[in-house]
């Protein structure tokens, strides 16, 4: 079924205006920008630098797909550049300036995307893939780096339906996540079913397998983007595939990430 740049656009501007309200009159300091998140070493401020730096790598993989193979891709790719390195390179800019930066970033991606097939192939640092799949991965960006701000500040967000753009991306990223943990891809299926902010059931997979996920789109959601523990989400894995996926899921690229710790949040599921 053919994705409407349109609604995509619309998603992410959306996460965009979420994200924004929670950093937008944020102080300097302690309690604001230098808030220390749940990523070790990350402030309120590298995730935000994180999120800038790579729409406009975005944007380049979109507008100049050469350009980014030769210059982009090389230099992250054989770890001369990494997500520690842009927090580090970024952390001495002012507040003032880097809020000017994500949200010029943010503005400069929406209107690379809206001019593009949403079909059109795009690289990235792995396999191409669709312009609406690179955008999406942005909404899913957006809202993994968001929960850190949120946990930062101690703010609770509001789960929405764009989450489903989240909970797709993890269901289909369960094959890297082997590869990314250097194990086999398991041949056989597995169910997913989520129930959605508002109570409708979101589903991938054929319905008749022995393995089976279940629970909240948005304790998937977070467990995919690694921002709670498993132990700290009340998803149901039925079948030793099922539970050996999320015991590693990730809908991240790249290496494995160090996660969360089992316990970290106060409260249980979120």
């Amino acid at each position: 079924m053919a994705v409407a740049m349109e609604s995509v656009i619309a998603d992410i501007e959306a996460e965009t205006a979420d994200l924004m309200a929670l950093i937008a009159d944020l102080p300097d300091g302690p309690t604001g920008w230098d808030a220390p998140t749940p990523a070790r070493g990350w402030a309120v401020r590298d995730q935000i630098s994180h999120l800038a730096f790579f729409d406009e790598v975005a944007v380049r993989s979109a507008t100049d797909p050469e350009g980014f193979t030769a210059k982009v891709l090389s230099t992250l790719a054989d770890g001369r550049v990494s997500p520690d390195t842009i927090a580090e390179r970024y952390r001495p800019m002012p507040a003032v300036e880097l809020l000017s930066w994500f949200d010029g970033a943010r503005h400069a991606l929406v209107a690379a995307f809206a001019k593009i097939d949403p079909s059109m192939r795009v690289p990235w640092f792995g396999l191409p893939m669709s312009a609406a799949s690179s955008l999406t991965a942005r909404i899913m960006e957006t809202w993994a780096h968001g929960q850190d701000v949120a946990d930062a500040l101690g703010a609770t967000r509001e789960p929405s339906g764009r989450l489903r753009h989240v909970a797709h991306i993890g269901v289909g990223a369960r094959a890297f996540s082997y590869m990314a943990n250097g194990l086999e891809v398991p041949t056989e299926p597995v169910r997913v079913e989520l129930t959605a902010p508002g109570g409708t059931l979101w589903t991938w997979g054929p319905d008749d397998v022995p393995n089976k996920v279940s629970g909240a789109a948005n304790d998937f959601c977070l467990l995919v983007t690694q921002r709670r523990h498993r132990d700290d989400t009340a998803l149901e894995a039925i079948g030793p595939i099922a539970d050996e996926w999320l015991s590693i899921a990730q809908a991240f690229a790249g290496p494995p990430g160090a996660g969360r710790s089992a316990g970290q949040f106060d409260g249980g599921a979120a």
